[in-house]
């Protein structure tokens, strides 16, 4: 399997990026999990009941589920993860929808009682989050224990090995309480560049990557890669921005932020960074989503109207056409994303080009994953960035859009506060009727578009391309690896196999 970053540790609850998650995923398992239809079912829970109104869930484990080292995972697993998700010293994003528990009970080896002082919607999508294993980080600093790199766990893989830069192995768990897979394991290679990954797949190094649209277009349709692989398009829940840093100077005032918006045309960066593989987005949902503010008209691209909102700002275009602010200097940001992602870049380059119509220079800068995450993004340290959310299947916006999560290692990069949407976001999680929260996050897409914290871009399509000689590669709703565990190929095509 092909991807363009490398992981920053492989403890779920610590991993925000997404290079991470796409590996920790396999590693270990959760209460419930989302089937292929995205329907929330039992997966460590034998079943689980939803009493008092929803202020109370009872779930019962199954018995016999094993972590690696042979040691059973109980109640005080689920107890410890909880204990550790709500501690002020875990580094993660994710505790908030922890914080709103208001005890947890282990009545027994295998039962868990969770109660609430009120109503949280998001309730039983908290415990579709991956379960820790007590006996092994209990007592433990999160932030420098050797289980953030060489994890214990007890999902469908086991972790084997992680040569840096290069590549992650994962073996599969013969303990799996569903069985063992198919597959002898998962191997992540480590591939900056799409084209080198490309380059890759066709030398038969890689099985399974994400294709470019060029890739997808133009460069799959000769006989050898069709006699080869199989490829796949469908929308992907994820959508890509350009957020701006909030504390810039620059950015402060909405007015330049709505000018952006009239500058940029969507249309013309799916065409030129995707070649059409992607629709626009006006707002933090996949526009397929049931909670997408169908309403929100988005900003015409109007030049004229993007300079006269810049003009009450403060700026104009001097003689020469660059524009100024009225001590002289030039309105000139820079763009920063992630190495390796095409698509980004492509992006970036073409909303810079877009700018300068108007006089505005923007400077587009790549940097590697890591780097990107530790010295610019989380600290703070850039003007303005092209990257992608994954939407989580439950609409809460809690994590990315609350001021509460400013600092790290909250999510709300773009520094952005509103009173209004605070309280919103805050009240549609505490609400369970559908129609009631949906009105809520209209009225939060409303805010989130006249003040444009983000100039929401585009939700790609996937584009995932895969050997042929897998079987049981089955494309749903969840998209392509939900069933990666049953994928197998037969004895007389397989290539290489894993010890154990």
């Amino acid at each position: 399997m092909g991807t363009i970053g490398e992981p920053s540790n492989l403890l779920p609850p610590l991993s925000s990026d997404s290079a991470s998650s796409e590996v920790s995923k396999f590693l270990f398992v959760s209460l419930l999990q989302y089937d292929k239809d995205l329907n929330l079912v039992p997966y460590a829970a034998e079943s689980y009941e939803v009493l008092d109104g929803g202020l109370t869930l009872r779930f019962i484990l199954r018995k016999g589920i094993y972590w690696e080292d042979g040691v059973e995972m109980t109640a005080e697993d689920v107890a410890y993860t909880y204990r550790m998700m709500i501690d002020p010293k875990t580094p993660t994003a994710y505790g908030g929808a922890f914080r709103m528990i208001s005890s947890l009970e282990t009545p027994d080896r295998y039962t868990v009682i969770v109660r609430y002082d009120k109503p949280f919607a998001r309730a039983l999508v908290t415990w579709a989050s991956a379960i820790m294993p007590r006996h092994l980080l209990e007592g433990t600093d999160l932030t420098q224990t050797p289980y953030a790199h060489k994890p214990v766990g007890n999902g469908p893989f086991r972790f084997k090995a992680w040569e840096r830069g290069t590549r992650v192995t994962l073996t599969a768990n013969p303990g799996y309480f569903r069985g063992r897979p198919y597959l002898d394991g998962l191997v992540f290679q480590i591939i900056p560049d799409l084209t080198t990954m490309f380059l890759e797949l066709k030398a038969g190094s890689v099985d399974l990557m994400g294709l470019t649209p060029q890739q997808y277009i133009y460069q799959t349709e000769s006989p050898e890669i069709r006699d080869a692989f199989n490829k796949f398009r469908y929308l992907n829940y994820s959508y890509t921005y350009l957020g701006y840093n909030l504390e810039r100077p620059l950015f402060r005032d909405k007015r330049v932020r709505q000018a952006l918006a009239h500058i940029i045309d969507k249309k013309e960066v799916i065409t030129g960074a995707l070649l059409g593989q992607g629709v626009p987005v006006n707002a933090p949902y996949v526009p397929t989503s049931w909670v997408y503010n169908t309403d929100i008209k988005p900003y015409e691209v109007d030049l004229d109207k993007a300079r006269d909102l810049l003009a009450k700002a403060g700026w104009r275009q001097d003689s020469r056409g660059v524009m100024r602010n009225a001590r002289g200097e030039p309105f000139r940001f820079t763009i920063l994303t992630n190495q390796g992602n095409e698509q980004r870049m492509k992006a970036a380059v073409i909303i810079q080009s877009q700018l300068a119509r108007v006089g505005i220079e923007a400077r587009v800068r790549t940097v590697e994953w890591a780097v990107f995450l530790s010295r610019f993004l989380h600290p703070g340290r850039y003007d303005a960035v092209v990257m992608a959310w994954t939407t989580p299947l439950d609409p809460d916006l809690f994590d990315v859009w609350h001021s509460s999560r400013i600092e790290p290692p909250g999510l709300n990069f773009m520094r952005y506060r509103n009173a209004e949407v605070d309280e919103l976001v805050v009240k549609a999680r505490e609400t369970f009727d559908l129609q009631a929260r949906k009105a809520m996050y209209d009225r939060v897409q409303e805010i989130l578009h006249e003040e444009q914290p983000y100039c929401f871009l585009y939700v790609p399509y996937s584009l995932p391309i895969v050997q042929k000689r897998f079987r049981g590669v089955e494309i749903a709703p969840a998209g392509l690896d939900w069933n990666i565990d049953t994928w197998w190929v037969p004895p007389a095509q397989q290539r290489y196999s894993l010890g154990q």
